[in-house]
């Protein structure tokens, strides 16, 4: 296959045998963005935030839409692939445990992250979605070896998700075996600080 590599900041825990924070941003965004974030959550973390490797009018995406809510769910497989064989190829020489990998996507980053639950199931150690979709309209068939803790936060007045769907995906991946936290917060499609604390008392679970 022609992957890319992807762009991307690794910056190391002091703490041995740490769990990697993977950080993948909104549309517009970049691999700076969710640093700052991410820092809400202590040093005890391995950070590995990527770029998205589309283009879409000058801004960075992790893959192709066709219209506003609308993807384009061929390139997002592809961009899948891609990016689970990125992490692959990158985990023995940055020295991360890629057993210990906990996605932390923002919008087009948690919908990628979402692919990679449905195309990796078992790849991931767990995963934080702030104001996903549903990656397909049609989920394909998966399910996980072994119960994955799934943190999501909807935005209840979020113009841009439909709430039915939320809680279709969420059933799909609690039927696939995933252990969801779902919380559905009185704000819209930006974070909030509920946003970061919730995940906090969440990422408190892995330490």
């Amino acid at each position: 296959m022609d992957y890319l590599p992807l762009k991307y900041i690794y910056r190391p825990s002091a703490k041995a045998n740490a769990y990697t924070l993977l950080l993948l941003h909104g549309t517009g965004g970049n691999e700076n963005d969710l640093i700052p974030l991410a820092k809400n959550f202590g040093d005890d973390f391995n950070i590995l935030s990527l770029r998205g490797n589309v283009s879409e009018n000058g801004m960075p995406r992790f893959f192709k839409r066709l219209g506003m809510g609308i993807f384009d769910e061929e390139d997002l497989r592809f961009r899948t692939d891609e990016m689970v064989h990125f992490i692959k190829n990158i985990d023995t020489s940055e020295g991360f445990d890629i057993t210990k990998l906990i996605v932390l996507g923002y919008s087009n980053g948690a919908n990628i992250a979402g692919a990679t639950l449905v195309q990796y199931p078992d790849f991931l150690a767990g995963a934080i979605l702030y104001r996903p979709m549903q990656p397909y309209k049609e989920l394909p068939e998966f399910s996980v070896k072994e119960a994955v803790p799934v943190f999501i936060s909807s935005g209840s007045i979020d113009p841009t998700v439909n709430p039915d769907e939320i809680k279709n995906y969420v059933a799909s991946l609690e039927n696939a075996g995933f252990e969801v936290s779902f919380n559905n917060l009185p704000t819209g499609h930006n974070l909030v600080q509920q946003d970061i604390s919730l995940t906090e008392k969440w990422l408190a679970t892995f330490l």
